[in-house]
């Protein structure tokens, strides 16, 4: 692993032509896994099961609630507390000692939700007083594994470096100047409007709203390179924005 899988992002990508939908596990799969790992699309769909794709029926009356797939973390994270949060450790685990799965993020420190969201309003909060560098967002269920949130147009993410706030899409990005590094952040999505919203949560208002372009599911998304993240959801839309 070394210095491969702990470098940060720093160059520019271009945006993703629109494409189908797939699901996740068909698209990037490592040429060592084989034919073998290409399965077949009803397969998929059972195989992330409800916690995918149960939730979104009800997307319009009931906030979302999530915990952090295990199965998508790099190895360089740790999930913790009933898989609400998620460490980075400096090193992660050898390639030869990570069981295959399609569904691991290869090259960064990235892991996703386990519900996917294709209506309605949904907010949730994380805890970020014990990270100095990370990204939170929502990335399509079936972006590239050996990619990064914020990279190209499979993610719509905020991201926090060097004590500053950026909104990030394409590798190009914002700068947020209205909220510093408050203990706890929130994440408004509204998916019919097509907009990522970062709240200040001290002040209960919207700091930034990121355009987004959604195609299909989407999952809340979260990158670090240090410290930890804790996440919060089941929450309701607070009032006035």
């Amino acid at each position: 692993m070394g210095g491969r899988r702990k470098r940060s992002p720093g160059s520019r990508a271009q945006e993703a032509a629109p494409r189908r939908w797939r699901p996740p596990g068909v698209r990037g799969v490592p040429r060592q896994l084989g034919r073998k790992m290409a399965l077949p699309v009803a397969r998929v769909l059972r195989r992330w099961g409800p916690e995918w794709w149960g939730a979104t029926a009800a997307a319009t009356r009931r906030a979302i609630s999530f915990k952090l797939e295990e199965k998508t973390a790099h190895t360089s994270l740790a999930l913790f507390r009933g898989e609400t949060g998620v460490k980075y450790g400096m090193v992660g685990l050898e390639p030869t000692k990570v069981a295959l799965n399609v569904e691991r993020f290869r090259e960064w420190a990235v892991v996703l939700g386990d519900t996917a969201v294709t209506q309605g309003r949904h907010y949730w909060e994380v805890t970020v007083k014990k990270s100095q560098h990370f990204r939170i967002g929502v990335a399509d269920v079936d972006m590239p594994r050996d990619s990064c949130i914020g990279l190209d147009g499979h993610s719509w993410v905020f991201t926090y470096a060097h004590r500053k706030w950026h909104a990030m899409l394409v590798s190009e990005s914002a700068p947020i100047t209205t909220i510093g590094q408050p203990e706890k952040v929130g994440l408004l999505l509204d998916y019919e409007a097509q907009r990522l919203s970062l709240v200040d949560t001290n002040r209960t208002t919207v700091a930034y709203s990121l355009r987004t372009e959604f195609r299909g599911p989407v999952v809340p998304a979260f990158a670090l390179w240090d410290g930890e993240l804790l996440t919060h959801s089941g929450l309701d839309v607070p009032e006035g924005i």
